[in-house]
């Protein structure tokens, strides 16, 4: 059964100022019983000051302590609280959470863009530098923490970003981004006469023409650029033609910004050197096994020592002068050189040489010098191997001393066909084995020869890649 009153302004203020000036200080309300804990603790309305506000309130209060309302709020709360939290939704939340945070933190942070905009070191020790100092911000926010456990983590977190951020201010004092007002003043009508800077890492691309020839300009300018920068710089000079047009460049770098690029991928290390002896170890013993092969079946030792060394020094004295021919004319260009690692092989035994540049090509010529120097030397000694070879037996059968090649070495290798034309074919079309080949064992050649062959052999096949 359910009771309707009607208050007027006159008698709501009446029922008030009696339920305060009660004793017992309580008043009893017959439109809303309690009917659980939410109903518990009620909040005063405001004192309304007409008769249009007493109604908006009184029809507030009714439908907010309505029973149906009530047991709805009730069953809502009961079910929400008894609803296990699922860990794959809170953590897909909280992870795109995290990446919304992130892409809101790239867009806003304008060291980020400017480090986009310009990778230079400059730009990066900056960006590094100020998120360290935001760490270090919200680090000293969260040290007030009463948990000392997270407080011993926090002051940890904060001596290590402090260490990291002196560092980064270090490098900043040493990389620092050049002054391009400064170097285009050191460019001129008997140098290169510059037109336009534009900023590229810590340093610039200054565009023009060349007044002089590059050998005579550049270690001129070296000296300018280097005395207004105040610090060491390199400089190269690029050409590009189109329609008739040339188009040259002058790069100027930051030398300790380019050695600090090639300290990367440096390879003259102690493992660098380890890596190349295991390698070239290696090396040495598969030319000694492939050497073996060419063996007779009942050779003794003494026909080892007497076939293979040739063969085994031959191998040895055409990578000895590539190597050395390599190393000179990078020296006479000024370039270093990683150390050599040879690449065996249980097939021709080796596959030749590699190098690592550990510093910047001055111009294309050596980039063209130091290969070539290497394949041309490597060809030229097996050529000269193999004639001296022939020319000392007097013949294409080997001597006393020869190795008899194995048909089964041609096989499903036309690369050393020119081999097998050389030294004759182990038998005719029809299939009859020749006079200079012995049935069963194979073509008879000179060591020495053969290694000559084999170094023409393994020189072209690093010749491919030029076509």
């Amino acid at each position: 059964m359910a009771s309707l009153f009607v208050s007027t302004p006159s008698s709501s203020s009446l029922a008030l100022h009696s339920c305060h000036n009660s004793p017992l200080r309580r008043c009893y309300n017959p439109i809303s019983p309690k009917f659980g804990v939410n109903q518990s603790t009620r909040r005063r309305s405001p004192l309304r000051f007409s008769a249009e506000d007493d109604r908006v309130r009184e029809s507030a209060d009714e439908a907010s302590s309505s029973p149906v309302a009530i047991a709805e709020e009730q069953k809502e709360d009961h079910a929400n609280n008894n609803a296990p939290p699922s860990p794959d939704k809170s953590e897909e939340e909280e992870d795109e959470k995290k990446s919304k945070q992130q892409e809101m933190d790239w867009k806003t942070d304008e060291e980020f863009k400017r480090f986009m905009g310009n990778p230079s070191i400059e730009a990066a020790i900056k960006l590094e530098k100020t998120r360290t100092d935001r760490k270090l911000k919200e680090l000293n926010r969260e040290s007030n923490s009463e948990n000392p456990i997270i407080g011993i983590f926090n002051s940890l977190a904060r001596d290590t970003l402090t260490r990291e951020k002196e560092r980064l201010e270090k490098a900043q004092e040493t990389f620092k981004a050049l002054d391009l007002n400064k170097l285009k003043s050191c460019f001129g009508f008997d140098t290169f006469f510059a037109t336009d800077v534009r900023r590229f890492g810590d340093g610039g691309i200054f565009i023009g023409n060349l007044r002089k020839p590059i050998d005579e300009v550049t270690p001129k300018l070296e000296a300018k650029l280097s005395e207004a920068a105040g610090r060491d710089v390199v400089v190269w000079f690029m050409e590009e033609k189109s329609n008739e047009i040339t188009k040259q460049v002058c790069m100027v770098q930051p030398k300790a910004e380019i050695d600090l690029q090639f300290e990367s991928t440096r390879l003259s290390t102690p493992w660098g050197y380890i890596t190349a002896i295991s390698l070239c170890v290696t090396t040495f013993g598969t030319i000694a096994l492939m050497s073996g092969f060419f063996l007779k079946p009942d050779a003794t030792f003494d026909d080892y020592i007497a076939n293979v060394v040739p063969l085994f020094g031959g191998f040895l004295s055409i990578l000895g002068v590539s190597e050395i021919a390599t190393r000179v004319t990078a020296a006479r260009h000024g370039v270093k050189l990683s150390p050599s690692f040879l690449v065996p092989s249980n097939w021709t035994g080796c596959l030749g040489v590699m190098n690592n540049y550990e510093s910047l090509l001055p111009n294309k010529k050596s980039l063209f010098d130091i290969p070539v120097a290497r394949t041309a030397s490597a060809y030229l000694t097996s050529l000269l191997l193999a004639a001296a070879a022939f020319i000392s037996d007097g013949s294409f059968n080997g001597g006393d001393n020869a190795l008899y090649i194995r048909p089964q070495f041609f096989n499903n290798n036309p690369l050393l066909s020119f081999i097998q034309f050389v030294i004759g074919p182990y038998a005719d079309d029809l299939g009859n084995v020749l006079p200079n080949a012995v049935e069963g064992v194979g073509v008879p050649v000179d060591p020495l020869a053969f290694a000559g062959l084999l170094g023409m052999v393994v020189t072209s096949l690093n010749l491919l890649p030029c076509g």
